[in-house]
């Protein structure tokens, strides 16, 4: 069974916006997968919206979980369970190669 560890590589914050400073507005992410021994990565970024009716978090105060949950929340179930199965196929192609490269048999 494949793992998988979500992490936040940067945020990009609008400055001033109402009276909040630094409002998250694009959170640069990365997934790392493994089953132990293969490890594959991905990565992206994910928008998200300031409301002025939505609970407001200040920057100071963000933890990694906190963020994570975000970004999972406006991807949605189905693209968290895409971005997992497609790790889950790097990580079985780097396990069950479907095309090897040997050495050249004059090389050897």
């Amino acid at each position: 069974m494949n793992t998988y560890t979500w992490l936040v590589d940067s945020i990009d914050c609008i400055p001033s916006l109402e009276d909040k400073t630094n409002v998250v507005s694009v959170i640069h992410w990365r997934v790392n997968g493994t089953d132990g021994t293969y490890n594959a990565t991905t990565y992206g970024t994910q928008p998200l919206t300031y409301t002025t009716d939505s609970s407001f978090t200040k920057y100071v105060e963000l933890t990694l979980e906190t963020v994570i949950g975000w970004v999972q929340t406006a991807m949605g179930v189905n693209q968290v369970t895409a971005i997992q199965t497609q790790l889950d196929k790097m990580i079985d192609n780097l396990a069950n190669p479907t095309i090897v490269s040997p050495k050249l048999p004059w090389s050897v």
